[in-house]
């Protein structure tokens, strides 16, 4: 299985313009079978929820289903979901047809920029599948916590993603955690950040893939990029019979 990570630097708050960079981005596309772009794709780390959220028939979910169906990938995006009076940061997997598959909302909303005082939290684990594949989808701020994680791994999965808005003078714990979180769990790690500036902070991305070992597979640095990576699922397996740590997993 292939995966393409998208870095890019998304305009502030403007889906019209980043809609066309992103198209424009994806235009040589290399094979691949699945295609993951960073957090809040197409506004950046907005707290106007309330002005950018919005139900299916939407803006972000339309283009996506379209960017789906018409490249024929899986798409791994970022948007933000009105439910009632309610708004939730997404990452949403729509199928090689451009049907929604998956949709997980935010366990973790960021308190420290006050993305709590915005977006209501998710509740749920969200497992989805390309194949017989098992992924776990997160976002942004639950890198942090393991917890979550270690659920995942409990779930059996293979592939873990995680899209974000992670500004540079914190990329180092980025970085760490991703690595953390593959070890850890013994799973291939995709995480997916932005780069360039918003209003508030500077963001050098530091996208990339890891293997069940922690070994960094790819990367992308302070550049709008795709990057295409092959994931040998059939290493998760070995690592977990070789190496049969989850087995002794506690959750206490």
């Amino acid at each position: 299985m292939k995966i393409s990570i998208v870095q890019y630097d998304p305009v502030w708050e403007n889906p019209a313009e980043n809609i066309q960079k992103i198209d424009s981005i994806l235009k040589n596309l290399p094979e691949t079978d699945a295609i993951v772009l960073p957090e809040l794709t197409l506004t950046g780390f907005t707290m106007a929820s309330d002005k950018y959220g919005e139900e299916e028939d939407g803006v972000s979910t339309k283009y996506f289903i379209s960017l789906a169906a018409r490249l024929r990938k899986h798409l791994f995006a970022g948007l933000i979901e009105r439910d009632g009076d309610r708004f939730y940061n997404n990452l949403v997997h729509f199928d090689k047809n451009g049907l929604i598959t998956a949709r997980y909302r935010k366990i973790h909303p960021f308190s420290f920029a006050d993305e709590d005082k915005f977006y209501s939290a998710g509740k749920d684990l969200v497992v989805t599948k390309i194949d017989n594949i098992r992924i776990g989808l997160t976002v942004c701020y639950d890198l942090r916590f393991p917890e979550l994680y270690r659920k995942y791994a409990k779930e059996g999965i293979d592939i873990l993603i995680n899209i974000a808005n992670w500004p540079t003078k914190r990329v180092i714990h980025w970085s760490t955690l991703l690595k953390a979180r593959a070890i850890e769990n013994q799973c291939y790690m995709v995480g997916v950040n932005r780069c360039g500036k918003d209003p508030f902070n500077d963001y050098s991305g530091h996208s990339g893939v890891y293997d069940p070992l922690g070994e960094e597979l790819v990367s992308i640095v302070d550049e709008e990029a795709v990057k295409t990576v092959e994931i040998n699922i059939d290493k998760v397996k070995e690592i977990r019979e070789k190496l049969p740590f989850l087995a002794d997993m506690k959750l206490i």
